[in-house]
C-alpha cells in the first residue's frame, strides 16, 4: 500500500539517505567540483563492457528487428574497429551521428565510446542549414546517417570531403572492440543546445560526467522501489516504450537503468498513440518514457479505447515541466496501479538530476523533486549570493555530471558559470529540501520536450523584407506545454500576411521552431527603458485573448 502523502518526505528523505550512506552504492565523496560517486563505472567503455553479463536477454526492439545486449555489443565493437581501421580515425576525432530512433543508432553511439571517440548526436529534426551549421563547428571526421538525413547532409559532406556512412545493417554482431586507452577525464560527447546568441552551442561532456549522469537513474529507481516497499535486488529489469528521441538527453537518462539491469527499449519510428497502446500490449512494456505531450497523448488514446494498459506500471516524463494535473490524472485513472515520476535536467547536467516520485509526486506535482547524491544545487541573487530556503531565485548546480564546457565559445562558458556553480537560468525555490521552479531567466519556448530559442527564431522573421521588428515568446498548451508565438511589426505598405511568414521561417528552420500563433502590428514593440522588450506584456495581451490584425 503507498504511503500516505503526509509521510512521503519523510520516507524519501530516509530511503535516499541510507541509499547514499557510507559504503552503500551511491555514496558520494566531496571534491572542488562538488560531489562524486565512489562506485560509478570510470568510462562509458566500462559501462558498455559491463552489459554483456546480460548476454541473450533482449535489449532492443524495433519492429521485427532484435538485438541483445551480446549482438548489441558485438555490432558496436565491429563499427569501432571500423571507425578507427577503415575510416583511420583517432581516439578524440569526432563523429557525428543524424538517425531516427533506429537501434543503429545505439550501435553508433556505443561504438564511439568503445573507440574512444566523440560522439556528436545531432537534431534528427534539424534543416539542412542547421546541420550544416552544427557540422562547421564540430568539424566531425565521419557521419553516420539513416537515409532520410543523408539527404540533407550530403551536401556539406561533399563541400568538405567527409564519408557518410548510412548503413550499419550488416554489420557482425559479435565482434571484439578494439584497445583504446580511455580517460574519465577524456571527452565522450558533443551535444547542442540553443543559446544566448541564437545559434546551437556544442555542450562537451566528459566520461565522468557521463559516468555519473548513468549512476543517477538508478539510485531514483532505488528510491522509488524501496518507497513502494520493495527490494532493488529482486526487481524484474523493465521494458520501456522509448518516444524520447535518442538526441536528447532525456532518452540517455531512460536508457541508461535499461543497460544496468538488463531491461529492453522498445523503439517507435514515430509517435501514434494507438501504436503506443498497440506495442504496450504487445510487448508487455512496464514503463512509458516520453515528453508531457506524448503522456498525454497516450492517457487520450486510451481513456478513448477504454484502454487499462495492462502491464503498465510507471509513466516518466522529462524535457518539458509536466502539467500539475498529469500525477492525479495517471493516479486516478489507474487506481494507483500505474505511478507517476517527473524530473529535471539539462544538456549540460547530462540529463536528468532531480526527481519527484512516488507518493510525494502526487501530493506535490509541481515539485521537479530531490537532487541526486552526486549534485549540489543552490538559490542565489543576481550577485551569485546564497539565499535562504523558500527564497526565489536563479537555481546553480555543481556536481560530477555538469559539462565541461561549449566548443569553441569560452566567453558562454565563463558566462554559464559562477564560482564554479552552473547558472541554469531557471528561477526557482526550495522548501524541505525539494525544488519548485517558477520561470525561466533565459529566453526559451520549451514545446512538447524542443529547446526553441527566441532570438534564433526573432532572427528569422527580421530577414523577410516586410518585418520591421519581432518579438518571440512562449504561450501556454495544454500538451505541449508551450507553443512558439511571434508578435511582428510591418513595415509600411508590407504585404505579407501570417501565413506568408510562417514560410519563410518553415524554409529556414525546424518545424518545431514556426510559430504557431502570429499576430500582425503596425505600432511598435513595448519596451522598458533600456530597450528590452516587455515580453511579459505581450504573453499576457495574447492569453487574454487580444488579437490584432492578422493574428492567427
Amino acid at each position: 500500500m503507498p504511503p500516505r502523502p503526509a509521510d512521503s518526505l519523510a520516507l524519501v528523505t530516509r530511503v535516499q539517505a541510507a541509499l547514499r550512506a557510507p559504503g552503500m552504492p551511491f555514496e558520494v565523496e566531496q571534491t572542488p567540483d562538488g560531489p562524486r560517486y565512489l562506485r560509478a563505472p570510470r568510462t562509458l567503455r566500462e559501462l558498455l563492457d559491463a552489459t554483456l553479463t546480460h548476454g541473450d536477454r533482449t535489449f532492443l526492439i524495433a519492429g521485427s528487428d532484435r538485438y541483445s545486449f551480446a549482438e548489441h555489443h558485438g555490432a558496436a565493437a565491429s563499427l569501432a574497429s571500423r571507425l578507427l581501421g577503415t575510416y583511420g580515425l583517432r581516439p578524440g576525432d569526432r563523429v557525428a551521428i543524424a538517425m531516427r530512433n533506429l537501434p543503429e543508432w545505439q550501435v553508433a553511439f556505443w561504438a564511439c565510446q568503445a573507440a574512444g571517440l566523440v560522439a556528436v548526436p545531432l537534431n534528427a529534426w534539424w534543416t539542412a542549414e542547421e546541420l550544416a551549421y552544427a557540422l562547421d563547428d564540430c568539424t566531425p571526421g565521419l557521419v553516420i546517417a539513416d537515409q532520410e538525413r543523408a539527404g540533407r547532409l550530403v551536401p556539406w559532406a561533399t563541400t568538405h570531403r567527409v564519408p557518410v556512412l548510412t548503413d550499419l545493417t550488416g554489420l557482425p554482431r559479435n565482434g571484439v572492440a578494439p584497445e583504446v586507452r580511455i580517460a574519465p577525464d577524456d571527452l565522450a560527447t558533443l551535444l547542442y543546445t540553443s543559446g544566448t546568441t541564437g545559434r546551437p552551442k556544442g555542450v562537451e561532456a566528459t566520461h565522468a560526467a557521463w559516468c555519473a549522469a548513468a549512476t543517477t537513474p538508478r539510485f531514483f529507481a532505488a528510491t522509488s522501489v524501496l518507497c513502494a516497499g520493495g527490494d532493488p535486488a529482486t526487481a524484474r529489469p523493465q521494458s520501456v516504450l522509448m518516444t524520447f528521441p535518442f538526441f536528447h538527453v532525456a532518452a540517455f537518462t531512460t536508457m541508461f537503468p535499461l543497460m544496468a539491469s538488463g531491461g529492453c527499449a522498445v523503439l517507435m519510428h514515430r509517435w501514434n498513440a494507438d501504436e503506443a497502446r498497440r506495442l504496450i500490449a504487445e510487448h508487455r512494456v512496464t514503463t512509458f518514457a516520453g515528453v508531457p505531450t506524448t503522456a498525454l497523448g497516450l492517457l487520450d488514446a486510451a481513456d478513448a479505447a477504454g484502454d487499462e494498459l495492462a502491464g503498465l506500471t510507471l509513466i516518466g516524463t522529462g524535457g518539458a515541466a509536466a502539467p500539475p494535473g498529469l500525477a492525479g490524472r495517471i493516479a486516478g485513472r489507474f487506481d494507483g496501479r500505474i505511478a507517476a515520476r517527473n524530473g529535471y535536467g539539462l544538456t549540460e547536467t547530462c540529463g536528468g538530476v532531480l526527481a519527484n516520485l512516488g507518493a510525494r509526486y502526487l501530493a506535490h506535482p509541481e515539485s521537479i523533486g530531490r537532487p541526486a547524491p552526486a549534485l549540489e544545487l543552490r538559490i542565489a541573487d543576481p550577485a551569485g549570493r546564497p539565499l535562504p530556503e523558500g527564497a526565489i531565485g536563479e537555481l546553480q548546480l555543481r556536481g560530477q555530471s555538469l559539462f565541461r564546457g561549449y566548443r569553441h565559445n569560452p566567453e558562454a562558458t565563463e558566462a554559464a558559470f559562477t564560482d564554479g556553480w552552473f547558472r541554469t537560468g531557471d528561477l526557482a525555490r526550495v522548501v524541505d529540501g525539494e525544488v519548485y521552479v517558477l520561470d525561466r531567466l533565459k529566453d526559451l519556448v520549451i514545446r512538447g520536450g524542443e529547446n526553441v530559442h527566441c532570438i534564433e527564431v526573432e532572427g528569422v522573421l527580421t530577414t523577410h523584407p516586410d518585418v520591421a521588428d519581432a518579438a518571440v515568446l512562449g504561450v501556454p498548451h495544454a500538451t505541449l506545454g508551450e507553443e512558439v508565438a511571434a508578435v511582428v511589426v510591418l513595415r509600411p505598405d508590407a504585404t505579407a500576411g501570417p501565413d506568408e511568414l510562417r514560410a519563410h521561417v518553415a524554409a529556414r528552420l525546424a518545424a518545431f521552431k514556426v510559430p504557431s500563433h502570429l499576430v500582425l502590428r503596425t505600432e511598435d514593440l513595448p519596451r522598458n527603458p533600456t530597450g528590452k522588450v516587455l515580453k511579459r506584456q505581450l504573453r499576457e495581451e495574447l492569453c487574454s485573448g487580444t488579437r490584432r490584425r492578422g493574428a492567427t
